[in-house]
């Protein structure tokens, strides 16, 4: 075994599961290169999905007291938007596949994966600017433009981890993988800030601990059991908050 790696023996219970997420905090270490996806990489997701559901219904709570006592809570940009298909499926599936591949995707620590990260977001960028500059200043479509961009990054990321996929995780990133844990998670969490007006960011603070939460159970599966892992809970997250919004509006 490389030093700096741990080999985790695969947990047989959801409890198990938990103390070993609990364990991971602690110190996060990152493990040996994660296998591919099998059951027991699902049923980790499934019982970790059930953490997050337990965790955001006593965020919730806590939320729904602070409201009740009268006290004013930001609003989100879903707030008053009409939610059709198309932000639906963004929520669900573009926002996970997105948002994991930019934040955990080279939480691996192998030289394919932090490359094609690095790589992928100025060569996303470029192809936006492109394609703004060929549509006359603007995109007739802003969603076909972001495609695009998409598109492009997706592929330089690919090709990276294509050309490298035989090198492990680096020496150094190892060493220094608590930090790059920490660091990804509170980005990831920074980030929903700007589902706020940027007055009411610094009252907003609070309201992004669920992203802060659900971020670490993200970044655990990710670099356990591999990034189509975080990415399916993920899903699985944000499937759980639009229908919930969902609802609320029905009963409203």
């Amino acid at each position: 075994m490389n030093a700096g790696t741990t080999s985790l023996a695969p947990a047989i219970s959801m409890r198990s599961e938990w103390v070993q997420f609990a364990r991971f905090l602690k110190r996060p270490t990152l493990p040996a290169r994660a296998p591919l996806p099998k059951i027991r990489s699902l049923t980790a997701v499934l019982r970790l999905f059930v953490l997050d559901l337990i965790v955001m219904s006593v965020l919730l709570g806590i939320a729904g007291a602070v409201m009740s006592a009268g006290i004013d809570v930001p609003e989100t940009a879903l707030a008053g938007m009409e939610i059709g298909p198309a932000i639906i499926f963004a929520v669900i599936v573009i926002a996970p596949l997105v948002e994991e591949t930019l934040f955990r995707g080279w939480l691996s620590g192998r030289p394919g994966h932090v490359l094609g990260i690095l790589l992928a977001v100025p060569a996303g960028l470029l192809a936006a600017g492109i394609f703004t500059a060929v549509g006359g200043g603007t995109f007739a479509n802003p969603w076909a433009g972001m495609a695009g961009a998409v598109i492009v990054g997706l592929i330089v990321a690919l090709a990276f981890v294509f050309l490298l996929r035989r090198r492990d995780a680096m020496r150094w990133f190892k060493r220094f993988f608590p930090l790059f844990f920490w660091l990804s998670t509170l980005g990831f969490a920074s980030v929903h800030l700007f589902n706020f007006e940027p007055g009411q960011m610094a009252m907003a603070l609070p309201l992004v601990l669920p992203q802060f939460a659900t971020g670490t159970m993200l970044g655990y599966l990710r670099v356990r059991y591999g990034l189509w892992s975080s990415i399916l809970l993920h899903m699985l997250h944000n499937g759980a908050f639009i229908s919930l919004v969902l609802l609320a509006g029905s009963a409203a």
